[in-house]
């Protein structure tokens, strides 16, 4: 039997995802905007949470910057959506990490690259 090795790259992605939901406010911040049909600006997100625009705006910048969180200019407005590769590529990196599926090819995974192997990537 081959044994099925997660490459270090592939560990380190998935470790940036998981940290970004460390915080209950961005796990708050990503089931907001799942919620919504439309992309949405940050004083909506503010609204609903009743917390400050710039730890809105913080947390924001890091779902961003692991690719959770999309966001386009509208205007003088960013508007901001839940990244629909999450809805795959999470549980799949979950899954993986628990043992559940095979570790993907060190080539096929992670926030920068599509994936060969059937796994949605998150970015």
């Amino acid at each position: 039997m081959t044994e099925n090795t997660l490459d270090r790259d592939t560990a380190e992605s998935y470790a940036r995802w998981f940290h970004a939901l460390s915080d209950p406010n961005r796990v708050l911040i990503v089931h907001f905007l799942s919620q919504q049909q439309e992309p949405v600006p940050a004083g909506a997100i503010v609204d609903h949470l009743g917390i400050g625009q710039s730890t809105v705006s913080h947390h924001l910048k890091v779902l961003h910057e692991v690719r959770f969180v999309t966001r386009r200019r509208q205007g003088t407005n960013i508007l901001y959506a839940v990244n629909k590769c999450c809805g795959t590529g999470l549980p799949d990196a979950a899954s993986v990490v628990l043992g559940r599926l095979p570790a993907p090819e060190p080539a096929d995974q992670g926030p920068e690259r599509a994936g060969s192997n059937g796994y949605s990537r998150v970015g």
